[in-house]
């Protein structure tokens, strides 16, 4: 019998993070749901639990490197190998115009959005290195793509802003430098789109189901699979 899919997901308790737990859970994986509220995390996987899902609870700040390191020993005690990261957890940060924005402004941002994902993927790298065939997802955004940002067919669609924009492009970039460097790691990013989430205040046109559809399909990829590319829901992304 082939050993169970094992994967953590991120900033899970919510939105994304809690659909993309449910739906590799749906698969007959092994799911550890990751979040910083305890009592918020814990809350979610009852539920899930309660619809005969194999979901577990991992604490995870991903701001802070005891966090992570405590994380990655709880899955390696659990599981010993980790087949899927995704590193889901994100913040809008500030709406602000780029003229008022000072760097003070960006910092909660950049640590969730680009210190996040690096400071977990390295806690979890060894458990990665210990699966057979590995897998990163990094949840970006379709705001971080510099080509469709600048499209002038899009362009009057989204107010100008530093923070989330440039988070995601330097997440875009890290995970192309990544799958350079870690070529035994299958890692890409994805955007799910716009969806109806709390970063929204609900107003995407998406379902989280629709909008974890990308995460999903990068996450069960073969060994042929492709790496350091940037996928939606219908394919390939423009940089």
């Amino acid at each position: 019998m082939a050993a169970t899919t094992t994967a953590l997901v991120t900033g899970a308790n919510k939105g994304l993070g809690r659909e993309t737990a449910r739906r590799l859970a749906e698969l007959g994986w092994q799911v550890f749901l990751a979040a910083r509220d305890a009592t918020r995390g814990m809350a979610a996987v009852a539920e899930l639990a309660g619809d005969g899902w194999d979901v577990e609870f991992v604490p995870l700040d991903v701001t802070s490197d005891e966090s992570a390191a405590a994380a990655a020993s709880a899955v390696k005690a659990r599981a010993g190998r980790l087949d899927v990261l995704v590193n889901n957890a994100g913040t809008g940060g500030p709406h602000r115009e780029p003229a008022d924005t000072r760097p003070s402004d960006l910092r909660e941002v950049f640590e969730v959005n680009v210190f996040g994902p690096v400071r977990v993927t390295h806690a979890f790298l060894p458990l990665l290195r210990a699966a057979e065939h590995p897998r990163i997802v990094m949840v970006s955004s379709g705001m971080g793509s510099v080509a469709t940002i600048t499209d002038p067919n899009l362009s009057g669609l989204v107010p100008p802003a530093l923070g989330y924009p440039a988070s995601k492009a330097a997440l875009n970039m890290m995970t192309t430098q990544y799958a350079r460097a870690l070529v035994e790691i299958k890692i890409n990013a994805v955007d799910p789109g716009y969806t109806a989430t709390d970063m929204t205040d609900h107003s995407g046109f998406q379902t989280v189901t629709e909008g974890t559809d990308a995460i999903v399909r990068l996450a069960r990829i073969g060994p042929d699979g492709p790496t350091g590319q940037f996928f939606d829901r219908i394919g390939p992304v423009p940089w």
